[in-house]
């Protein structure tokens, strides 16, 4: 899949397996002719910025003023990508590749010294616990600021993890036309923060290699775990890794010591300082890493630095690493071990990474479309519900508090922690937006939802190409490209572990069904997670749907044989209840809960599963003269409150199912 009507290499492509093909795969190229054919024809534009929160940084459209380059296998590394030539070039090509790279890393100078001046740590560090009398954790907790960055050790480990990364993964893809964009960001002289969603031990490694063979500053890495092995520790923070101190096994019980906050805020705010790059990962389940987000808020906000330029990354795994059956272990001999045990992997997955436009924090922060204010736990919105009082049903915003627990910066204000908050959950939607599909999601998708009981091979490809041309629709884009036969063969070989394929004689061609254990669908349900995100407006719609469906009729989800009228009013309020219980991540902050679920519900009649209903009236509903109150606006002193659907008298629609 090409992008738009640039050009493009052999890269673009999917690899096949260097592994000998199975051997239903001469069946699968014997039945199947056809191609896709809207694969190299359309390629949406995703990670642009939020035009309601960052409008002058979308204004600047580095992304969509950037030429289209195609995409760049960075595994793939050629003489050509060197300045030399010859036969001898060929076999060193990835050494002279990582020498040629540029490697920008300040020296640490006397940071410490600087952090342990500025006041919030003076509050916790009196001058005798400075000296030798200091405690051990507090010596540990000191010593993570002293991370730096070696220029021949970042080349080193660079090259090792190209070679590492050839084992893991058959391909590891980038943008161009994203990497021109972030070029233009780095000009103007603002520090940059990577924000990404933690999937796996190698996300990070896998950014900062992109961003090192594209001849840009390898940023300070903030890695949640704790490191046993001391040579280990030394290596990873003369690369600029801050990793978790000794004393603390987890993330939340390294944030409740007395020490670590303001240590490492004062940190964040000297790397920002001194033009050093960021990058954090975000937790989606529970939301850790957002304390480091409301860290560099705080920089901003105390005037350390003008601004920060904020890039959201999306990491798509063909297979995620972290559902691999080997992982490595802390001591080195264990990682040597789990290295070699990559050489025994028949089929690797593809990776797939998006920079997204990069945007103004303070812009972001400073524009007010986020209403943090007067936010009402779960319990609250939805008690109404469950005693059946419509009366007091509660219209407003879920809190979401709990993406910075309170023993997480304590110095933070109520409001200053729900600005945070709402800055990880817009962050972290930009993140899934980036993202992109994967021809593994798919075909899980397919297999676990809709041909649960198994499907034909060529009903499963017609589907592929159905569900994909959904995706491209909504504007995400596609982890993969070329013709229908070799993604479909990709995505088979790659689940092939999980799926039992077999050669029906009366059929005349193959049949695949997913094994049904429960391992295999929760593997199938984390590889298909993406496309929640994508279909998410229509899951909620459907589900409304189908719960009005049931209180109406009153039978426990057995099928209707009649009609049934389905007021909007319903059907929005139980749409919204729904919304509440979304996980974070789904819907920004500068989107209120309702304006979703009246999405929840036109994306109903977009997807032809309701029609709306013709209402008799006695006034005609083009006679706009004789109805009363069209154009008076509500009483709120709030303008921007009050949108056009509010300003005017709303009328009463209804809607049914619409004929199978």
């Amino acid at each position: 899949m090409t992008e738009g009507n640039g050009d493009h290499s052999r890269d673009d492509f999917t690899p096949q397996p260097r592994r000998p093909a199975v051997s239903w795969g001469v069946k699968i190229r014997k039945k199947l002719k056809p191609m896709a054919p809207f694969l190299g024809t359309f390629r949406p534009l995703v990670g642009q910025s939020c035009h309601q929160c960052t409008p002058e940084s979308v204004g600047r459209q580095l992304l969509k003023n950037a030429p289209l380059l195609g995409f760049r296998n960075l595994l793939s590394v050629k003489e050509t990508h060197t300045r030399y030539r010859g036969w001898l070039v060929r076999r060193v090509c990835c050494v002279l590749f990582i020498c040629g790279r540029k490697v920008d890393s300040g020296p640490a100078g006397d940071r410490l010294l600087r952090i342990c001046s500025t006041d919030r740590v003076k509050r916790v560090l009196t001058p005798q616990t400075v000296a030798e009398e200091c405690g051990e954790d507090t010596r540990g907790i000191l010593a993570l600021a002293e991370a730096s960055q070696s220029p021949s050790l970042i080349r080193l480990v660079g090259w090792l993890l190209l070679r590492i990364f050839s084992l893991m993964f058959c391909s590891v893809q980038v943008n161009l036309r994203q990497m021109v964009a972030l070029h233009r960001a780095t000009q103007q002289n603002i520090p940059l923060v990577y924000v990404y969603i933690r999937q796996g031990a190698v996300d990070q490694a896998l950014i900062s290699l992109t961003l090192l063979c594209q001849n840009l500053k390898v940023p300070y890495s903030v890695y949640p775990a704790r490191v046993h092995n001391r040579l280990m520790r030394v290596i990873l923070q003369q690369l600029g890794v801050i990793f978790l101190p000794d004393h603390a096994a987890t993330e939340q019980e390294a944030e409740t010591h007395s020490v670590y906050s303001p240590v490492m805020t004062s940190l964040v705010g000297e790397l920002l300082m001194s033009g050093e790059s960021l990058s954090v990962g975000v937790c989606e389940e529970s939301g850790y890493g957002g304390q480091w987000l409301a860290r560099i808020r705080q920089a901003v906000a105390e005037g350390l630095v003008p601004d920060v330029n904020v890039v959201p990354v999306g990491i798509s795994y063909d297979c995620r690493p972290s559902c691999q059956s080997t992982r490595p272990g802390p001591g080195v001999l264990s990682v040597l071990r789990f290295v070699l045990s990559l050489l025994s992997a028949d089929e690797r997955g593809g990776v797939r990474i998006h920079f997204a436009q990069a945007f103004s924090l303070k812009e972001m922060c400073d524009s007010g479309k986020w209403r943090v204010d007067g936010r009402c736990p779960l319990q609250d919105l939805l008690l109404p519900t469950v005693l059946h009082n419509r009366k007091h049903t509660t219209f407003g915003q879920r809190d979401v508090s709990w993406l910075l627990p309170p023993s997480f910066l304590p110095e933070l204000s109520h409001s200053e922690r729900q600005l945070s908050a709402a800055l990880t959950l817009h962050l972290m939607h930009s993140v899934t937006s980036s993202m992109a599909v994967m021809s593994t999601s798919v075909m899980s998708c397919l297999l676990l939802h809709k041909h649960r009981r198994g499907v034909r091979m060529s009903v499963l490809c017609r589907d592929f190409c159905w569900l994909l041309e959904e995706l491209l629709i909504r504007r995400y884009d596609a982890g993969f490209g070329g013709t229908l036969l070799s993604v479909v063969y990709h995505a088979l070989s790659v689940l092939r572990p999980h799926l039992l394929i077999a050669t029906v004689p009366a059929l005349g061609e193959l049949v695949v069904i997913a094994r049904p254990d429960p391992h295999t669908l929760l593997t199938l349900g984390r590889y298909g997670q993406l496309l929640t995100h994508v279909f998410i407006a229509e899951a909620v719609g459907a589900c409304a749907v189908s719960a009005l469906l049931c209180e109406v009729a009153g039978c426990g989800g057995r099928e209707m044989e009649f009609d049934v009228a389905l007021g909007q009013e319903e059907l929005t309020e139980k749409s919204l209840q729904l919304t509440h219980l979304l996980p974070a991540g789904y819907i920004p902050p500068c989107q209120t809960a309702n304006s979703f679920a009246l999405d929840a519900v036109d994306s109903m009649v977009r997807c032809g599963i309701l029609v709306m209903e013709e209402v008799q009236r006695d006034t005609p509903l083009c006679d706009f003269w004789k109805k009363q109150g069209v154009f008076s606006f509500t009483s709120s002193d709030d303008p921007e409150h009050c949108s056009d659907s509010e300003c005017e008298e709303q009328d009463t629609r209804s809607y049914k199912r619409a004929p199978r």
